[in-house]
């Protein structure tokens, strides 16, 4: 298993994919296995809250 600070993450101020904590925790999305999948963060993100907010609004009615 590789560690978290080998994997790459998304600079969510920059837009930029960077390899382990090159940037402060705040600024940064993942961890990702791969270059390519970090650089589709955003995406991914919006894909998940989407799914979180259609769950909860199943659970609420």
């Amino acid at each position: 298993m590789t560690s978290d600070s080998e994997k790459y993450w998304y600079n969510l101020k920059t837009g930029e994919v960077e390899k382990g904590y090159e940037s402060p925790a705040v600024d940064r999305a993942g961890p990702f296995e791969t270059p390519e999948e970090a650089a589709k963060a955003p995406e991914i993100m919006r894909e998940r809250s989407r799914a979180w907010a259609e769950e909860e609004a199943r659970e609420d009615s």
